[in-house]
């Protein structure tokens, strides 16, 4: 009987335990999207207990705990630290299946040197031995935890109006080698039809400095703040967009649409779509201009339940996917760009895995001479990073396109304890690399294998982020 989650856990064969164990496993770590908070690094925050490291903030548990019927009060209510990871515990060996399984123990092992199984009648235990680590061990502190996994570079996640001050106060803290940038994110700039669009125009002008009274101010402010991103690091910006909707317009109708919406009067869906799609293309010319990668994270369906989102807000597990991912318009979008010559490099994401090969299909219709995987599909999202999921995104990568040109592995979490996703990641890719080097698709040249598995956990991502 094989034992859980050892030395060789998803690697079956030769070649794939090489792979690993002389290739992936020495890698650093570039993790170019998450939501972790800035603020904590800089503070190097001290966990109060295990749920708040463990279960703060991580909608993946949350949402198994849910599934089981868990009330709100264990999950993000006013239940102890103590009664969430009871809950917790007994929650997780019904998982059977379920990445968050895996994740949850890696977890263990790799911070906490736990290697049973947790479950309802070691959780005690396991509680009592973990918080003792937590209170002593200045390794379990967020800034060991990044150096003990060996973090090169974190990307954060930033609005434009954000002051960025822990990322400035970390670039100066010459104490503390790992890179923490800034990631921009336009959400609310985008988000016209919101009833908080007018406060958000206002604050983003306060913070450029800038009057906004018409779309050419809006654009001005937030191109400002751009230079400010790019001078604090920022070589990335991210979308969550459902679709991507092609509907140009002249400047005169944005103008229109913008200050129709400042008079507080609501927009057609044809008017917040021609928006969208302006502000959109907008931002893509100029991250085209100052070098910046284009993250577009589509298919989303968010805050679908009403009552939920009225009680927690958004970001806290209530999120599915779309079927509808917009698709057709994402290459109108990006063919409008290469016309102009003003296409970034372009990572696209979706949470649709139907969506693995319109993807990979389109990326392979705008390459660039000179540029490795300029548009490209990212690495299997949110709902499909499971053993099945990751798989099949990197075999259609692999069967449409050049995958030793892909950037690999990010968390998109708000758990520090979450790096252990990228080994995950990674013996899986080995795990996929060996069987077809075992199996003859692909010559056994370790070294050959080894430099493509080391690109792709860690040189691409540094290179096509320019880091």
């Amino acid at each position: 009987m094989k034992e859980f989650l050892d030395r060789n856990f998803l690697l079956k064969g030769r070649s794939a335990k090489i792979l690993f164990h002389d290739y992936a496993d020495e890698m650093p770590i570039i993790d170019y999207h998450c939501h972790i908070d800035p603020a904590e690094i800089y503070e190097n925050k001290r966990f109060e207990d295990l749920s708040e490291a463990w279960l703060g903030g991580d909608h993946y548990k949350w949402r198994l705990m849910r599934a089981n019927g868990v009330g709100e009060r264990y999950i993000t209510g006013g239940a102890s630290g103590w009664e969430k990871f009871r809950a917790f515990a007994e929650v997780l060996p019904r998982a059977v299946g379920n990445p968050v399984y895996h994740w949850a123990h890696l977890e263990l092992r790799r911070y906490f040197g736990c290697e049973v199984p947790l479950g309802p009648d070691n959780a005690r235990k396991i509680w009592d031995s973990c918080n003792e680590m937590l209170a002593s061990d200045a390794d379990l502190r967020v800034r060991g935890i990044i150096n003990k996994m060996r973090v090169e570079a974190i990307v954060t996640t930033d609005d434009p109006a954000d002051s960025l001050e822990w990322h400035r106060k970390l670039a100066a803290d010459e104490s503390f080698g790992t890179k923490v940038l800034p990631g921009w994110r336009p959400s609310l700039a985008l988000d016209v039809e919101s009833p908080g669009f007018a406060e958000y125009v206002k604050r983003l002008g306060e913070a450029a400095e800038v009057d906004i009274g018409s779309y050419g101010g809006f654009k001005a402010a937030l191109l400002e703040r751009m230079e400010y991103f790019n001078a604090q690091g920022c070589r990335s910006c991210d979308h969550g967009i459902r679709k991507v909707v092609y509907m140009p317009a002249a400047e005169e109708r944005l103008n229109s649409i913008f200050e129709k919406r400042l008079r507080g009067l609501c927009l057609t869906e044809d008017e917040a779509e021609q928006f969208r799609y302006g502000l959109l293309a907008f931002f893509a010319r100029e991250y085209a201009r100052l070098g910046w990668v284009m993250e577009l994270h589509l298919g989303v369906l968010r805050n679908v339940n009403s009552i939920m989102f009225d009680k927690l807000g958004p970001d806290t597990g209530y999120d599915c996917a779309d079927a509808s991912s917009g698709i057709s318009g994402l290459a109108g979008f990006l063919d409008d760009l290469d016309k102009n010559r003003a296409l970034p490099k372009t990572l696209i994401f979706s949470v649709e895995p139907a969506d693995n090969m319109v993807i990979n299909s389109l990326a392979g219709c705008f390459a660039e001479e000179g540029v490795k995987g300029k548009v490209q599909q990212g690495c299997a999202w949110w709902f499909n990073d499971t053993l099945s999921g990751m798989e099949q995104q990197m075999t259609c990568f692999a069967e449409t396109g050049v995958l030793g040109n892909f950037v690999g592995m990010l968390t998109d979490s708000r758990s520090f304890l979450s790096y252990t996703r990228h080994e995950y990641f990674r013996r899986l890719l080995c795990g996929m690399l060996g069987k077809w080097a075992d199996s003859g698709l692909y010559p056994a040249d370790m070294s050959n294998l080894g430099e493509i598995v080391r690109d792709i956990c860690y040189n691409n991502a540094k290179r096509y982020f320019g880091l």
